[in-house]
């Protein structure tokens, strides 16, 4: 079996296999095949790419020698259009928004793996991208609002008397939530977490945050560690609770996402209106509307004196951890396709694989994305 990894398109500066990743599948008898440039933007050159294993090719010979091509983003028009009949493709294809991307592959014969809705099991954790990339983003959200924030983080005792430290307000105690947490607290802010899961508290406290409570949240096991959408009377109570919490805050991470859905709008005009001059609001939500009702994707905005930075793309910006992170779950991947002797095998019977896949033999077969195409 063949391998391409394909280049990123500009302004993404990951790559979906650094050249360690690409020398574990060497060994496992796959042949490599990388554009060439591809993974520049992450520090890795194709020298680097040659000594591990793999081919340097142009992006056609690429596509129209790999049974497998590996990305990160979703293929471009043109990649799509240089595809072949039955090849498969595994990337970020974002299915539920990308519907038009959905069908074409569907219409071609291409299978697609679609990395950002891998079941989310304790076995299928070490292919779980999302887990990885929210790591990055909510380690860096905090060094950003850290930058960006015109006061200390930490309380220090000095000569001009007592600095007090930085109240922050975390809006989602995910994967990023719990990130941003654990490296605020290092930096020595105050933190204060809200989220509908009760589950959680104990993990956020933990990590040495002050848990917001709002009683009658819907608590959904199934979600697969998401949030869940709320009453009106909870939400209700909700809005107050953060309104009374944001107010208070010198910074605001929002990290609360649905799959397959809008971010829940939780941060309204009003209440950024009222939170002082100088804070800074960080939206990781910003991609699928945001958690903010003023934020703008990939903008910064200053709204009432408020820095208001909409970014979902925090892992680009740390290119070289991000791309081992991501290639280590893809690999972990492959490895339930990949036989002994280096072969593509798709077993349909294993869950992982089949939860994955989003196109398969010209239809769609991903019950919740056909469902949300069908809608």
């Amino acid at each position: 079996m063949t391998i391409g990894i394909l280049k990123e398109i500009t302004g993404e500066n990951r790559v979906a296999m650094l050249p360690e990743s690409v020398a574990t599948l060497v060994k496992m008898n796959v042949t490599m095949l990388v554009e060439a440039g591809a993974g520049l933007a992450a520090f890795a050159s194709d020298a680097e790419y040659e000594l591990a294993g793999a081919v340097i090719e142009t992006k056609a010979k690429v596509i129209a020698g790999a049974d497998v091509l590996i990305k990160i983003q979703p293929p471009t028009a043109e990649e799509v259009a240089l595809m072949k009949d039955g090849q498969v493709i595994m990337a970020v294809l974002n299915p539920y928004f990308n519907t038009d991307l959905v069908k074409e592959l569907a219409a071609k014969n291409i299978t697609g793996f679609s990395m950002d809705v891998v079941p989310r099991t304790s076995r299928a954790q070490a292919m779980d991208i999302l887990s990885s990339m929210a790591t990055v983003a909510g380690y860096k959200a905090v060094l950003t609002a850290a930058n960006t924030l015109p006061k200390f983080f930490p309380m220090f005792m000095t000569a001009a008397g007592t600095i007090k430290p930085a109240n922050m307000l975390i809006l989602g105690a995910g994967v990023a939530g719990l990130q941003a947490i654990a490296t605020s607290r290092k930096l020595g802010a105050v933190v204060y977490v809200f989220d509908v899961r009760a589950a959680v508290k104990e993990e956020v406290v933990g990590l040495g945050g002050k848990f917001v409570e709002v009683e009658g949240a819907l608590d959904d096991k199934a979600a697969g560690g998401y949030a869940v959408e709320q009453t009106d009377e909870f939400k209700a109570r909700q809005a107050q609770a953060i309104h009374d919490q944001v107010v208070k805050s010198d910074v605001v991470i929002c990290t609360a996402q649905i799959p397959g859905r809008r971010a829940p709008l939780l941060l309204k005009k009003e209440t950024v209106e009222a939170m002082k001059p100088g804070s800074v609001i960080i939206d990781l939500a910003a991609s699928t509307g945001g958690n903010c009702e003023l934020t703008k994707d990939n903008e910064t905005i200053v709204h009432n004196g408020v820095k208001i930075i909409g970014n979902s793309q925090f892992p680009t910006d740390m290119p070289t951890d991000a791309s081992r992170m991501y290639g280590k779950n893809m690999i972990n991947f492959l490895k339930l396709i990949i036989t002994k002797e280096g072969a593509l095998n798709l077993n349909w019977e294993d869950d992982i694989v089949k939860g994955t896949a989003v196109t398969h033999g010209k239809e769609i077969v991903h019950e919740r994305v056909k469902a949300a195409i069908s809608a």
